[in-house]
């Protein structure tokens, strides 16, 4: 497929898939076609040239879903890159309602299903062309609804695609477990873009290698015929398949090999069965233990996890209270200067915080979390307030747990974290090693993530800029 659009300068600019992934993406015979698998395929640029080779037919309709809004308006993401691409091609956009409308009266919009009820807003809708980009973020429900919208009176026929990167929990990897090695984790070569056929009964998958042979399965009265069987296929791209992005980005392979093991594997592996377990994030086999600290450590802080409980005969495991103090060396290297762990009740850890606060001195911030909720909103203002003279502050946590502690393993996963030699050092590394474990204490997890992000932004020159 080829698309000619009329460039500013007045000269033809002829766009089209690149050999590889996008053309097999893009030339699937499938009314369901789901594609990726790893980062940086080319997935994204492959669904927006998806619906150009229709944009002739006055009643075509195509509509891009995402999950939110937000993510298609991010800085970058979906209506950012068509504008670079529909723009040039004459189509005329509708900002306020991401939409874009061709010359001859073809449409393509872009919506979201933010909640499980969003898809009743679409009742009365036909759309010859939908589009899922991130297809795991949806729930199973909204993708199978959305399927009776999937109709066309434009002269074509409907059908739907979709991406998304490996999640081994999600319902969609379940779906195309067909096409994926179930020991490996990887990608059938044999099976990538090998059409299968199933129908749905009951809410029930019904499959086979042809029509026929799904319609064999059927219990008799189920009225299902031939022209009900639908077919599906899953195209696996990786990086590799995308040598423009490489040529733009020499660096994007290194960015995804920085990241922490599991992430590696999924994204730029394609791997669709590896999982977080204890230790997929944190092992003291991946730091140096350090026997002083030097002089010229910068951007000092220490940073809290907070818990105002005692053991007690019926709360006998309760969480911890965990300061994590953590600082970065001028080549940009990061060391765990000392961790503090203990169970006190509210007053006791407020006496703890600042007596380590005299401890660290002014030179070393210190830092308390603050949860979304007004209460915690009060606790955090009423630390700031009880630590005034110490550089204090609060971060407010956003995202769960094992995002916000991504961006802290991948350091540590690759040796740029270095802890010193402490009797504290058993505890914190036995927390760290059992993550994400949801039967084990993850305080000095919350700690050390939120001690990383600060130390970053300390050490930023151009923070205040």
């Amino acid at each position: 497929m080829q698309a000619t659009a009329q460039s500013s300068s007045d000269y033809d600019l002829v766009v089209g898939p690149q050999p590889g992934f996008q053309t097999r993406f893009l030339s699937s015979r499938a009314d369901i076609t789901i594609g990726g698998g790893a980062g940086g395929a080319g997935k994204s640029y492959a669904e927006l040239l998806a619906p150009v080779k229709w944009v002739h037919l006055p009643d075509f309709r195509c509509t891009f879903f995402r999950r939110s809004m937000e993510e298609i308006r991010d800085h970058g993401g979906l209506w950012d890159e068509s504008v670079k691409l529909y723009l040039p091609m004459g189509a005329r956009p509708i900002e306020h309602t991401a939409e874009w409308r061709w010359p001859l009266g073809a449409r393509i919009s872009m919506d979201h299903l933010q909640y499980e009820h969003t898809v009743f807003g679409k009742q009365g809708s036909q759309i010859a062309l939908l589009i899922f980009d991130e297809l795991t973020h949806f729930l199973e429900s909204q993708f199978w609804y959305m399927q009776s919208r999937n109709r066309s009176g434009c002269g074509i026929r409907p059908y739907t695609l979709a991406t998304c990167n490996p999640d081994p929990d999600s319902w969609v990897a379940k779906l195309i477990a067909w096409w994926i090695d179930q020991d490996t984790g990887f990608p059938i070569p044999e099976h990538a873009g090998k059409l299968r056929y199933f129908t749905r009964l009951d809410g029930e998958m019904v499959w086979g290698s042809s029509k026929r042979e799904v319609l064999a399965q059927l219990p008799p009265g189920s009225g299902v015929t031939a022209i009900d069987v639908q077919s599906l296929t899953f195209i696996p791209g990786t990086l590799d398949d995308n040598p423009r992005m490489v040529d733009k980005d020499p660096k994007y392979r290194g960015k995804l090999l920085a990241m922490t093991r599991v992430n590696r594997a999924r994204l730029l592996e394609g791997n669709w069965k590896v999982r977080a377990v204890s230790g997929s994030y944190f092992r003291r086999s991946d730091v140096k233990i350090v026997k002083t600290v030097p002089s010229d450590i910068r951007a000092v802080t220490r940073r809290w996890d907070l818990a105002a409980t005692e053991p007690t005969d019926s709360c006998r495991d309760p969480d911890w209270t965990c300061g994590v103090k953590m600082g970065r060396y001028p080549d940009g290297r990061f060391i765990v200067m000392h961790v503090e762990m203990a169970r006190k009740r509210a007053n006791d850890v407020r006496a703890l915080i600042k007596r380590l606060a005299e401890q660290d001195g002014e030179s070393c911030s210190v830092g308390v979390p603050q949860d979304p909720a007004q209460a915690g909103k009060e606790q955090s203002e009423s630390y700031v307030l009880f630590l005034a003279g110490f550089n204090p502050y609060a971060d407010r946590e956003t995202g769960d747990k094992e995002t916000r502690a991504e961006p802290c393993a991948a350091q540590w996963q690759h040796g740029n974290i270095d802890v010193l030699e402490g009797a504290w050092n058993e505890q914190f590394f036995s927390q760290l090693e059992a993550f994400p474990d949801p039967k084990v204490h993850d305080d000095a997890v919350d700690a050390l993530s939120g001690a990383f992000r600060r130390v970053l932004e300390d050490d930023d020159p151009f923070r205040y800029y």
